[in-house]
């Protein structure tokens, strides 16, 4: 396991050889997820492609960060679409990570891959860099930009109950793996993704859990979506599981509308079928697929 230092903090990472391809590409994962998930789709792609794939703060083998080290570091993403940066888990706070470990590392052009929550960090870190450098942006499981607000307050309530109850001996419970394969997926996963979710469930800091869980499910974040795709400049696509229920394609068509390709081409959404919301574990071969040929249609 290679590591790099972030604001001080120990961030695990991986990255695959240098190809004859300019652009990078940089994997985000989702929440209480780590960056081994990508693997599948890596593999896939790494013959042709550069990736660079890392754990965010708090979570996987990346360690967590107190508030006192980051204060000082985080004021530049105040001013994006007018959201105020006061928290360490928003977006905003792990895109400033993301940028400085893509100046650390020396990579300058890259294609932005998100997971859910990190669909959303993709499109934050990409606010904040230029298009000579954010060639396009990935969003797989990603979407939103509706605030319904009796459903995200009881979302948040029974997430947060579920978080401080999380038991630290989960993973010793016989055959627990076995929920973790039919969760939020439209069919079963090999039981080692499932082991590997009871870790990743289990081990995240739950600071940063329940952080990430609030700051990126506030009125004032979900409203100001749209507002930042509408913004980006570069190529912004949606990858949507048709069986998701946790972003329901419905929600990631209305945040890709906000975007020029939507509004002008209409067809940066696409779904994929016999899939929930792990698309990178469920359909490798088809996340890969897509991502190869989209990148292919912007060299």
């Amino acid at each position: 396991m290679a590591t790099i230092e972030i604001l001080g903090v120990p961030h695990a990472y991986e990255l695959t050889a240098p190809t004859s391809c300019p652009h990078a590409l940089v994997f985000i994962h989702g929440w209480l997820s780590s960056r081994g998930y990508w693997q599948p789709v890596i593999s896939r792609l790494s013959v042709d492609l550069q990736c660079l794939s890392y754990d965010l703060r708090g979570f996987g083998e990346s360690q967590s960060q107190p508030k006192s080290e980051l204060i000082q570091t985080t004021t530049s993403l105040t001013s994006v679409v007018g959201y105020p940066l006061d928290s360490l888990y928003s977006p905003a706070a792990y895109a400033e990570d993301l940028i400085i470990l893509l100046k650390q590392m020396n990579i300058s052009s890259v294609w932005l891959i998100g997971h859910s929550l990190g669909g959303t960090i993709a499109l934050w870190t990409a606010a904040q860099l230029s298009t000579s450098c954010v060639k396009g942006i990935i969003c797989i499981n990603a979407g939103g930009g509706i605030y319904l607000k009796e459903a995200f307050e009881q979302f948040r309530t029974s997430s947060q109950k579920f978080l401080q109850v999380r038991p630290r001996w989960l993973s010793q419970i016989p055959l627990i793996d076995l929920l973790f394969t039919r969760t939020n997926v439209s069919r079963p996963l090999e039981r080692y993704w499932a082991r590997q979710r009871v870790i990743d469930f289990v081990a995240a800091d739950p600071e940063a859990a329940l952080g990430t869980l609030l700051d990126s499910t506030t009125e004032a974040q979900i409203n100001c979506l749209p507002k930042l795709v509408s913004q980006l400049k570069q190529p912004v696509y949606f990858l949507a599981g048709a069986d998701d229920r946790v972003m329901e394609p419905k929600y990631v068509r209305h945040l890709a509308s906000f975007h020029q390709m939507f509004q002008y081409m209409g067809n940066n959404v696409i779904e994929i079928p016999n899939c929930g919301h792990l698309a990178m574990l469920e359909q490798p071969d088809a996340v890969a697929n897509q991502i190869r040929l989209i990148v292919s249609r912007h060299a």
